[in-house]
């Protein structure tokens, strides 16, 4: 169970900074590659009225070059310093 928790924080580490690294490089000509994204999900929210309580349920995936990278790498550092 610990390992999972480890594995699940490293994917996290790695779309946050994967997201940054999208962020900044977007401007910049050599490297805008890495911000490439695809944007996948719900355009419009699933709206649930029950009089009482209404909910809305939405979701929609932003992935980009660098946050894929970015994964993999913190996936494969966190691999070797777990060793």
């Amino acid at each position: 169970m610990n390992s999972k928790i480890y594995y699940v924080f490293l994917v996290l580490v790695g779309i946050v900074v994967g997201t940054l690294v999208a962020n900044v490089t977007s401007h910049i000509p050599a490297l805008g590659w890495l911000s490439y994204a695809l944007s996948f999900g719900l355009e419009s929210p699933i709206v649930l009225n029950l009089s009482v309580i209404r909910l809305t349920f939405g979701l929609t995936v932003d992935l980009s070059v660098s946050v894929i990278l970015f994964i993999i790498i913190s996936l494969v550092v966190g691999r070797c310093l777990r060793r």
